[in-house]
């Protein structure tokens, strides 16, 4: 094995940089920290979300194209046009607990279908280094805690997000298996629970924070009797009561948001607020499980700060320190002859084992769900009671990241969560 196996050329500030997945929370801030960083040559896709074209480095301007990440052979063109010399892979199919229980096939298929497209392509066309981005979700349910690269695959995943984290998985282990096949240079990051600005509030499909935000947000508004801000806030939201579909329009009226809110676990627990009633309204707030369960966040910023500092300074090699200088066999052939990879890329070693070589994200701090909605409802202002709907699930009762290998490669987060939570909120109030 040569000195330069799973290492490629450095990145520089010109050189052609493409994200996946441009439009969502990750991607988002990736391309925010890059351009903040002086890099100028980006290409982003986006598909079912609008790209924001609006930004504040109007002298870099982003390359957006509409792609769908699903379609093999759209991907296949983009690369071929494009040739991008780094990726970050942030585009996935992502939902909170009842998003990942209710929708598993499309989680699983479509987290395979954009890993294997984007990653493959990449090495078809020579990426000089790529970055895989997963979630702390894969490991297992009953995970020592805190959770550390090694515990992976140790026992079962948490049932109710299992098809996201199998998928997940299988991203880790393809990047790792071209690596070791073919001396690509792919870094896989296991981000722990994310948020911050351009995340996901669907009452639905969010996860827990953002979700808690909104819930509370609107809360707030209900207390007031401000209704004219809660339908500005549900306009286009869509709810299935029953057998049928109530979407909340300009013409919606009171009966039709208080229907749509109490689905989602928004009510009053007296008389709604009218002109001339004098007594407070008050409202409660349904919180799925017991509260109990220990989560940690981390503000989304600075993930994609560690993900740029990661694809500026540390190659596979830096992760795994590989000893071996064992050259890599030939391989058997279909007509019974040997020959060498089918490719130009320098064969890697194979003669020991090399696993575990993600790394975790996070702040090695965790909080619980009840917690947190207490820490969000003083940061709003809202003065109403949660309800924990101990009928639906807790989920993994705590989920708390090892960061140590990141922490020795380089890099320490920097936003707290109450700062975090703040700056999400207001976020929120302005940009929605």
């Amino acid at each position: 094995m040569s000195n330069n196996q799973y290492t490629n050329t450095p990145i520089t500030k010109k050189s052609k940089i493409f994200v996946a997945g441009g439009t969502g929370l990750v991607g988002s801030a990736i391309i925010k920290n890059l351009l903040e960083k002086g890099y100028t040559n980006i290409i982003a896709n986006y598909h079912t979300r609008p790209p924001v074209t609006n930004n504040q480095y109007t002298n870099t301007p982003i390359d957006w194209e509409n792609l769908d990440l699903l379609d093999t052979q759209a991907v296949a063109d983009f690369f071929e046009r494009h040739q991008p010399e780094f990726v970050f892979l942030a585009a996935a199919k992502v939902g909170g607990i009842v998003a990942n229980n209710t929708y598993r096939a499309d989680f699983i298929y479509e987290n395979l279908q954009i890993q294997n497209n984007i990653i493959h392509q990449s090495f078809k066309h020579s990426v000089k280094k790529l970055m895989f981005l997963g979630s702390t979700c894969i490991y297992p349910k009953n995970c020592p805690q805190p959770m550390k690269e090694e515990y992976l695959l140790t026992s079962e995943l948490e049932y109710t997000n299992e098809p996201y984290a199998i998928a997940k998985i299988a991203g880790i282990k393809m990047c790792e298996s071209y690596n070791l096949q073919y001396g690509t240079n792919y870094i896989s990051v296991m981000p722990t629970n994310l948020y911050g600005p351009n995340d996901n509030f669907d009452l639905e499909k969010s996860h827990v924070l953002p979700a808690l935000i909104r819930k509370i947000h609107i809360g707030k508004l209900l207390e007031s009797g401000d209704l004219e801000a809660v339908k500005e806030d549900l306009l286009g939201t869509r709810a299935v009561i029953g057998d049928s579909l109530l979407v909340i329009g300009e013409e919606s009226g009171d009966k039709a948001l208080f229907e749509v809110l109490e689905h989602y676990g928004i009510k009053y627990t007296n008389t709604p607020v009218t002109s001339n009633q004098s007594t407070q309204p008050k409202v409660a707030i349904e919180i799925w499980g017991s509260g109990k369960p220990m989560r940690e966040f981390l503000w989304s910023e600075d993930m994609a700060d560690a993900c740029v500092f990661l694809m500026e300074n540390r190659d596979f090699k830096d992760i795994v320190n590989p000893t071996s200088n064992t050259q890599h066999p030939t391989q058997p052939s279909t007509d019974g002859k040997t020959c060498e990879s089918v490719t130009n890329h320098q064969s890697p070693i194979t003669n020991h084992e090399i696993r575990n070589t993600h790394i975790n994200i996070g702040t090695g701090v965790d909080i619980s769900i009840r917690e947190l909605a207490e820490t969000i409802k003083k940061i709003v202002g809202f003065k109403g009671n949660f309800y924990f709907n101990t009928d639906k699930p807790d989920g993994t009762m705590k989920k708390l990241t090892d960061p140590s290998k990141l922490h020795s490669l380089g890099w320490h987060h920097k936003v707290e969560l109450n700062e975090g939570i703040k700056k999400m909120y207001d976020w929120y109030k302005n940009k929605r």
